[in-house]
């Protein structure tokens, strides 16, 4: 059965996937982006959470906007630009001052920014609806493939050689993908959306679950991207190093690889929402056990259950927002989701070492209860009135008036 439904997926979703898992070994310095400030750069832990907030609006506001680019001038156009200029940035970093990086780390976020959101919306348009779930499934399934391997490699290089080499590396992998992108997806046909000047927010208030999801998801990923800021901090003060870190992140990966695709064919004919839902309160459940004690036991365990909360709400709701999505404003709803769904990296450094600096016994039951209250409004919303079809908005064409007089008889066809 699962491999019937996998070959609805198009061709050019899998080949999209490949280079996915090719980039993505190489994409990790978002993750030691904290510890390279506060350690190479020299940083304190305030000014580091600061930078990482001022780069994370670059790429914030990248998936805001990548996909009202993309409904206008194609999403495979739009792909293509924001990976080229995010690889030459993104090599550039070791090359720069410290202060330049306050301008350079926005500029080249809101590029890969643009990327995210208009590879997001290229799936979306070439795969059908029904298929799209398992189609996201795919290629997070790369992506985790790759950063499986990919923190563990970026530990080793950047304990034994450099952490410059991780923006090199990384800068050259989005490059990559550019070039692959370029070759096996088509420039006409399912790259582009049609229309592209609609009006979203009327779509938007037709679909009040989809307006809760956005705001769940929003608070979600403030806490959830903890484990990428004052994690690794917590970590370091009760005597884990960097090694141990890069394993914990290699559990995430591997976790994904092996079971968020078997588990999206699996729960493919399930209510979304609840599925989404009793995944934010598995990440909830993650940062409550840090309440338990700091050890290695403690810290497998969080990573473990905010893996498995990240299995079921990320690749789901990406997919529920495209089925909800009219066709004439798919590119910005998927905008609108990968925007809410990046803003912990502008919130979480700043408001998570803040409050870590100032009372870091605090940190961890904020984080779980944040995340129990965005779970349980989804399980609400889900029990809530069903969203219209996504279908695209304005009158119904006008149904012609009936003809006057008799009717005409139909014309006879002569056998040739």
């Amino acid at each position: 059965m699962g491999g019937c439904v996998l070959k609805d997926i198009p061709r050019t979703v899998w080949l999209l996937a490949c280079g996915t898992f090719a980039n993505m070994a190489v994409s990790v310095s978002f993750a030691y982006l904290f510890l390279y400030l506060t350690g190479p750069r020299g940083l304190d832990t305030a000014e580091a959470g600061l930078l990482s907030g001022i780069g994370g609006i670059g790429l914030l506001a990248g998936n805001f906007t990548g996909g009202w680019h993309g409904d206008r001038f194609g999403h495979r156009r739009v792909l293509l630009t924001g990976a080229v200029t995010s690889g030459l940035l993104l090599a550039a970093v070791p090359l720069l001052p410290t202060p330049a990086l306050y301008a350079a780390l926005p500029l080249c976020q809101y590029a890969a920014g643009v990327q995210r959101a208009a590879n997001s919306a290229l799936v979306a348009v070439i795969v059908p609806e029904g298929s799209r779930r398992q189609a996201f499934a795919v290629v997070r399934a790369a992506a985790n493939g790759g950063f499986t391997v990919g923190p563990l490699l970026g530990a080793v290089v950047a304990t034994r050689f450099s952490y410059d080499w991780l923006y090199v590396a990384e800068g050259l992998g989005s490059l990559t993908l550019a070039c692959w992108t370029a070759r096996v997806v088509p420039a006409r046909g399912a790259a582009r959306t049609r229309g592209g000047t609609g009006r979203v927010w009327p779509e938007l208030r037709a679909r009040p679950a989809v307006l809760i999801l956005l705001a769940a998801i929003l608070v979600t990923d403030v806490v959830y991207r903890q484990q990428y800021s004052t994690y690794p901090l917590f970590l370091a003060d009760h005597g884990m190093d960097t090694r141990t870190y890069g394993a914990l992140l290699a559990i995430n990966g591997g976790v994904l690889l092996c079971l968020e695709l078997p588990a999206a064919l699996a729960l493919r004919r399930r209510s979304p929402l609840r599925i989404v839902g009793t995944g934010l309160l598995l990440v909830a459940a993650g940062y409550g056990v840090l309440l338990l004690g700091a050890g290695l036991v403690t810290a497998v365990t969080m990573m473990t259950l905010l893996t498995l909360g990240e299995l079921l709400y990320k690749t789901t709701a990406t997919a529920y927002v495209a089925d909800q999505a009219p066709e004439h404003v798919q590119g910005r709803f998927q905008s609108l989701y990968a925007g809410v769904s990046m803003s912990g990296t502008v919130l979480a450094a700043p408001l998570g070492g803040a409050l870590y600096e100032r009372a870091p016994g605090m940190l961890w039951p904020v984080c779980a209860g944040l995340g129990a209250v965005a779970g349980m409004a989804v399980l609400v919303a889900a029990t809530g009135r069903r969203a219209p079809t996504a279908t695209p908005s304005g009158p119904p064409p006008e149904t012609p008036p009936p003809p006057v007089g008799p009717p005409r008889p139909s014309p006879v066809r002569l056998p040739s």
